[in-house]
C-alpha cells in the first residue's frame, strides 16, 4: 500500500493541495483512511488535519455504498461485461460473511477496523448492503471500525504518542 500512496502522492503533488491528495487518497477504496495517514505523514500535514480530512474522506461513500449498492448491482447484472465484476463482489462479500457473522455488529466493527488486505469500509459496506444488514447499524458499525482504523494507523503512520501530534 505504502508504495501505491507513495506514487500517487508523487504524480499529484505540486498539482493539486497536500490536504486534496490525503481526501482523495481516504475516499479510494482499498486505500481509504490507512492511504490517507500514510499520505499526510508522507506529506508532513500537521496530524490533527490529516486525521480529520481521512475521516471525512473514508466516511462520505458509506451511505452512498450502503443505499445504492445493491441496485447498482442489480442493474450491473444485466450486462455481460459488468456482470464477472459484480459476481466477483459478491464472492468477495460471501467469502467474508462469515467473519462478520460470527460476532454480529461488532464483527462488522473489527472487520473495517483491523487494517488487513481486503478489510476496510468500502468492503464492510459491501458486505452489509449484500446481506441487506440494517443500514442503521452497518452505519454506526462502520464508522466505528473507521475510528479504529483510525487508531492503529495513527500510531503506524505517525509514531507512537510522543510523536502524534506535530
Amino acid at each position: 500500500m505504502d508504495s501505491i500512496v507513495s506514487q500517487i502522492v508523487n504524480n499529484l503533488s505540486g498539482a493539486i493541495s497536500k490536504e486534496l491528495i490525503i481526501f482523495i487518497i481516504s475516499l479510494m477504496p482499498v486505500l481509504e483512511l490507512r492511504g490517507g495517514l500514510i499520505a499526510g505523514a508522507l506529506l508532513n500535514v500537521p496530524y490533527i488535519k490529516a486525521a480529520i480530512i481521512c475521516i471525512l474522506g473514508n466516511i462520505i461513500p458509506i451511505p452512498f455504498i450502503l443505499l445504492l449498492l445493491k441496485k447498482v448491482f442489480n442493474i450491473l447484472e444485466e450486462f455481460g461485461p459488468t456482470k464477472k465484476i459484480v459476481l466477483w463482489l459478491n464472492n468477495k462479500a460471501i467469502k467474508n460473511k462469515s467473519k462478520i457473522d460470527k460476532y454480529g455488529f461488532f464483527g462488522l466493527v473489527l472487520f473495517v477496523g483491523i487494517p488487513l488486505p481486503g478489510t476496510g469500509a468500502w468492503t464492510g459496506s459491501l458486505i452489509a448492503s449484500v446481506f441487506e444488514m440494517d443500514i442503521k447499524k452497518s452505519i454506526i458499525a462502520i464508522f466505528l471500525g473507521i475510528i479504529l482504523a483510525f487508531i492503529i494507523m495513527s500510531i503506524v503512520s505517525y509514531g507512537i504518542i510522543g510523536n502524534l501530534i506535530r
